[in-house]
């Protein structure tokens, strides 16, 4: 089939415009792979690499063939610095090499017999391909974040003869256009990691969005959540320093899990506190989450303590307050530096309410405000313990704890009693 140089062009003109609008990986990736091979060019395979910003993920790999596949086109891979299987098969391949040697282009005949220079043409000659070509195109210094400072490409042929040298030199000439637009693409990917690991999720949405104005807040309705950690300062006083940050980690893990699978939304990391909201459709749905995340992170930390009293290490319990009020969610700070939360009385309120589960001697306290909005069956399970003066609050306010999936006492073990007056500590 004789190469179209037209609809060759077409390709990289239409992964521009693609790139452009926002079209999602996939389709720029396979769009582009079909526009290329419908040019008459012999590509039966082709395979994009870049690397990320991602508290998990290294970077993401996407694989294209022209044969119907059950094979993921989309691999999100780990690090491959830390050992293992992957990283020693990272290291045999030509995109290593690539990386290595500086250089920025490799092709490589596929022999029909091994000795193979790279294990994937071994994987490759099993296809019926026969030839095979790498490209790496780096970045900037100024370009680059984090481990992203390059897009590698493949191809390889089905072709008898394997790829022409007018073929090679057209694939060299359009595929700047691919890592273009996967590389826009993936920034794009990276800002909203990046605003949604440090921000929140919900919060980091608001701010791509636009909503990064000073000043600029909604008035909301929220249960509030504020925890943190029992006995954490003699804890770390006594662990060994390179235990602190493993363990705050740990139950970092159980209780911010619990909160994101219930709806919350987690707003900032205090040391061993989280503060975090629930903004449902109705307070009762928002008090109903908060209660479901109590409930989840409760049974993920007696999960995490088991693991860790069987290893030998510390352990510990959550501390939280449940409160209902209406906060302002937005931007506070400087013009240079700005923090997505939520301000108000009822903030400091969630938090005083924490703070006196130790003099309380509860693991959770919750308002009355919580428990007026609760439904019915909530309410059934948040029993008095009592009326407390909360730093900063001119009334008395009665607090409730969370009745345990048992019958006779709530979680700390404690029959549920209404006392007298007490002040905050």
């Amino acid at each position: 089939m004789t190469m179209d140089e037209a609809r060759l062009a077409d390709a990289g003109l239409w992964v521009t415009e693609a790139g452009l609008t926002g079209a999602p990986e996939v389709e720029l990736f396979c769009g582009f792979c079909e526009r290329v091979r419908d040019s008459g060019v012999s590509v039966a395979n082709a395979l994009v690499i870049i690397d990320t910003l991602h508290p998990v993920h290294e970077g993401r790999a996407f694989r294209w063939t022209h044969e119907k596949s059950d094979e993921s086109v989309i691999v999100d891979y780990g690090r491959t610095n830390q050992g293992g299987e992957a990283a020693e098969r990272w290291q045999q391949s030509p995109m290593y090499h690539l990386m290595e040697s500086g250089e920025t282009f490799l092709r490589c005949a596929i022999p029909r017999e091994p000795p193979f220079q790279f294990p994937i043409l071994a994987d490759l000659q099993a296809l019926g391909h026969t030839d095979y070509i790498a490209l790496i195109h780096r970045f900037a210094p100024s370009a680059i974040i984090g481990e992203m400072d390059c897009v590698y490409l493949s191809w390889s042929s089905d072709a008898a003869d394997g790829f022409t040298d007018e073929e090679v030199e057209a694939l060299r000439r359009v595929s700047p256009s691919l890592a273009l637009a996967i590389k826009a693409h993936s920034l794009a990917r990276i800002a909203e990691t990046l605003v949604e690991t440090y921000l929140g999720r919900d919060a980091g949405r608001r701010v791509l969005s636009g909503r990064i104005e000073r000043g600029v807040a909604d008035r909301i309705e929220a249960a509030l959540w504020f925890s943190d950690l029992r006995n954490y300062t003699r804890i770390t006083g006594a662990a060994p320093p390179e235990q602190i940050i493993p363990m705050l980690n740990d139950y970092a893990e159980a209780v911010i899990s619990a909160i994101h699978e219930a709806g919350g939304d987690v707003l900032k990391l205090i040391g061993d506190g989280t503060l975090a909201i629930f903004n449902g459709q109705t307070p009762c749905e928002a008090c109903r989450a908060a209660l479901k995340a109590e409930e989840l992170a409760r049974k993920r930390i007696a999960k995490l303590n088991a693991r860790r009293e069987a290893e030998g290490l510390p352990t510990t319990q959550a501390y939280l307050g449940l409160h209902m009020g209406e906060v302002f969610y937005g931007n506070v700070g400087s013009q240079e530096r700005l923090d997505f939360t939520v301000v108000g009385p009822a903030v400091n309120e969630a938090s005083r309410i924490a703070a006196l589960c130790r003099s309380a001697d509860r693991d959770v306290l919750v308002s009355a405000a919580f428990r007026a909005v609760a439904r019915a069956e909530d309410q059934s399970r948040l029993v008095s313990v009592g009326r407390y003066m909360l730093r900063g609050v001119e009334s008395p306010q009665e607090l409730f704890t969370v009745v345990a999936d048992r019958p006779g006492g709530d979680r700390s073990g404690c029959a549920p009693v209404t006392t007298p007056l007490h002040d905050a500590a």
